[in-house]
Parts: C-alpha cells; sequence; structure tokens
C-alpha cells in the first residue's frame, strides 16, 4: 500500500520534468544513434568527424547534470522570457529538416529548458553540462575556419620534411604544403593540419579539468591550454612524417592503416595520453610549491602495476610485488644460516648456569644477624603500663553519694537520735 501511495506523488511532483525527459528522447534519441554511428564506424561527413570526442563527452555531460539533481529540484521555480525565445527557435530548426540546423536544434533545446523552468540560477548549474553538449554537436565550424590553417600546413610541411632529411631518406623536397619523396607527391591537406585533434585535446583537456577540480584556478587553465595545444600539433607533427614515410617509401598497407585505421586511433590516444600527463605535471609543480609536498591526479605506481595485476586475474595466480620478494629472499637465508650455525645459549642462562646462586642481600642480612624488635615493642616491655588519669582519678578519689542516699542517711540518724532521748 506505502509503495502504491508513494508512485502517484513522486509523478505528481515530478511529472512536468518526466514528460519533457520523455519527450527528448524521443525526439533526439535517433539523432544521437546517428551521431555515434557515424563517429565510431567513420561513415559521417569529414567536418563532424571533428566532433568524435563527444564520444565520451555527452555521457560526462549527463553525468554532471545528473548529480545536480538535488540542487536542480531545490531551486525555485521561475521564468526567464529567454527560455521562451530559445524553445521557438529550436523548434524552428528541428522542424526545418537541414542538417546542420537539426544539430545545433539539441543544445538550443536543453538551454532553453533550463531558462524555463528555473531561470539564470537554472542556466549556471548546468552550464558546463550544456558547454560540453554544444562543442560536441557536428557543425560547419570545421569547414569556415579551414582557410586560416594554411601557415599551420606550411609549418608541418616543413618540418616534416626537414626531419625526414635528418634521418637520410632520399629524393626529398617541400614546396609550400606539398611534400615529395621519390617523386611521389604528398599534400598536407586542411584536415591533416592538426584542428581535430586540438580539438579533441582541449575538449577532454577541459572535462580532466572539471573533473579534477583545477578549472578554479586561471593560471593552470592557461598553462594547460598551452601545453595542450604544443601536444596536439608535435603529435600532428610526428603523424604527417609517418605517412610521408610510409607513402613515399611504398608501403600502402601501413599507409592505409595509420591514415584512417587503427594506426591512427593509437596517434590520437597517445595525445590524450600526453594531454592527461601534462595537467598531472602542471598539479604537481603547484603542490610542492605550496604544500612541499609532491602530489598529482595519476598514481604512477599503480598505473605500471596493471599489467600485473590483470596478468594475475586472467591466471589466477596472486601477484607480488618487489617488496615483499625480498623479504621472502631475506627470509629464506636467514633460515638456511640458522640451520648451519649450532645452537649457542643466551648470556643470561649461560652465567646462571656457571655460578651459583647468591642470596639477595635483604635475605643474607635476615639470615646472619638476629633480629631486633621494633622500637615501640622494645619500649612497651621495659616500661611498665601508666593507667590513664581518668582511671587514676577514679581509682584514688572516693565516690560521691547521691542526693537520695544523704536524705536516707539523714532519716535514719534523726531516727536513731530520737530513740536516745526516749
Amino acid at each position: 500500500m506505502q509503495s502504491q501511495q508513494k508512485l502517484p506523488a513522486i509523478l505528481d511532483r515530478h511529472w512536468l520534468n518526466l514528460a519533457i525527459a520523455i519527450l527528448l528522447l524521443l525526439l533526439y534519441l535517433p539523432l544521437l544513434f546517428h551521431w555515434v554511428d557515424g563517429w565510431v564506424n567513420k561513415s559521417i561527413s569529414v567536418e563532424h568527424e571533428y566532433f568524435s570526442h563527444g564520444l565520451i563527452g555527452m555521457p560526462y555531460a549527463a553525468a554532471i547534470a545528473w548529480s545536480n539533481r538535488k540542487r536542480w529540484q531545490r531551486l525555485s521555480d521561475r521564468s526567464h522570457p529567454v527560455g521562451i525565445a530559445l524553445l521557438v527557435i529550436g523548434a524552428i530548426f528541428y522542424i526545418s529538416g537541414t542538417t546542420e540546423l537539426v544539430n545545433l536544434s539539441l543544445p538550443i533545446v536543453l538551454a532553453g529548458i533550463c531558462l524555463w523552468l528555473k531561470g539564470v540560477p537554472g542556466l549556471n548549474l548546468n552550464g558546463f553540462s550544456l558547454g560540453l553538449v554544444f562543442f560536441a554537436t557536428p557543425n560547419s565550424i570545421p569547414y569556415l575556419i579551414t582557410p586560416f590553417t594554411l601557415p599551420l600546413q606550411a609549418f608541418i610541411a616543413g618540418t616534416a620534411g626537414f626531419i625526414l632529411h635528418a634521418i637520410n631518406v632520399p629524393d626529398i623536397a617541400v614546396e609550400g604544403i606539398y611534400i615529395t619523396v621519390q617523386d611521389k607527391l604528398i599534400e598536407v591537406a586542411p584536415y591533416c593540419a592538426g584542428l581535430k585533434m586540438l580539438f579533441t585535446s582541449l575538449y577532454v583537456g577541459a572535462m580532466l579539468l572539471h573533473w579534477t577540480g583545477l578549472w578554479r584556478s586561471r593560471k593552470k587553465i592557461v598553462f594547460f591550454a598551452i601545453g595542450a595545444i604544443f601536444i596536439s600539433i608535435s603529435v600532428n607533427i610526428f603523424r604527417n612524417t609517418i605517412l610521408t614515410y610510409l607513402h613515399g617509401m611504398g608501403f600502402p598497407g601501413l599507409f592505409d592503416w595509420t591514415h584512417a585505421g587503427l594506426g591512427g586511433d593509437l596517434i590520437s590516444l597517445t595525445m590524450l595520453v600526453l594531454v592527461v600527463v601534462w595537467l598531472d605535471i602542471i598539479e604537481r609543480f603547484d603542490t610542492y610549491y605550496k604544500k612541499d609536498r609532491i602530489s598529482g591526479i595519476l598514481d604512477y605506481g599503480a598505473i605500471l602495476a596493471l599489467p600485473q595485476d590483470l596478468f594475475a586475474l586472467v591466471t589466477g595466480g596472486s601477484r607480488q610485488t618487489s617488496k615483499s620478494q625480498s623479504t621472502q629472499k631475506a627470509t629464506e637465508e636467514t633460515e638456511s644460516i640458522s640451520e648451519l650455525e649450532p645452537t649457542t645459549p643466551s648470556a643470561p642462562e649461560s652465567i646462571s648456569e656457571s655460578e651459583p646462586t647468591t642470596p639477595s642481600a635483604p635475605e643474607s642480612i635476615s639470615e646472619s644477624e638476629p633480629t631486633t624488635p621494633s622500637a615501640p615493642e622494645s619500649i612497651s616491655e621495659l616500661e611498665p603500663t601508666t593507667p590513664s588519669a581518668p582511671e587514676s582519678i577514679s581509682e584514688l578519689e572516693p565516690t560521691t553519694p547521691s542526693a537520695p542516699e544523704i536524705q536516707a542517711k539523714d532519716e535514719v540518724d534523726r531516727q536513731s537520735e530520737n530513740a536516745d532521748k526516749l
């Protein structure tokens, strides 16, 4: 009965939120599946592949919104007029049927719902989640900034040519954004300039800053952004150098594997790992100068021990650390030495067996000298006992008769006098 009464109460209290959630799932769940399928299978347009970081960004945004649900419920219900306007714009974009507008309608509608239900406080509460959704929504921004990437393309081509010349690769020529290796021409295209890696590194970096709580420090944000940009450009130069070498030296299979296969994914993963390590270095330097104690966001000991733990889990055995192994080895050496050498009694045992026992000082004195009574006992034996003052007075002085006895005696004396007169 209680559960049947509680369920309608919950529905009555949160019916609006449930209705909005169900409506959003019906409208945008097919769109989200389309994005995920395009990112995973690379069946989406080239520009939209730039936003494949949404595979980890969207779930993280949902997790943040879910963790803020109690704070959302405590906010007072207030409506902002901009929220209604955003909802109208989002609805127009959605029903337009244009791919770009339908995609952008998702973050617009979510922002409008926050302003419509809770006003500006609701938008501020879920601002970071909305930002993650917006920067993971496929749009045409990469296509619009392509004309501005020409200097970066030329820099990457020149650096890759210099590295290949330094390792003695024959017949290298660089002209603008083109590299020639043994009469095979390679172009550093706008989409190979590292913009995708740059977007991904900054996006994942923002997630790490929020997850670790380091986003509150502007200094750490600036240093992290500079390092992330440097890492993404450096990794992209390394990637283009490898692709140029494989294509020029005649390895088409490895070229395809590195360019659009698993090799490219591994290079991107390496870049993300370097970004995480860079953030850990920033945190360690900051804690060292503030607390005189080094601590970061990564536990390298646990990371290095992870392969051994996984191997032990798969094989069913137990992993022993180097410390426990050295301790066990030292114990075995000690046991072998104790078996070879004869046992020798300890110093206290040998002394007690060789020398006779000597009584302690108090015992020897008590046996050699006669016992002497204590002072109070000797005085009581020499001097006679003296009665106490009250007892001596009662023995010396006679007892005084009482008043009735005196009257009776006087009466007897009076009768005896009368008898003598008669």
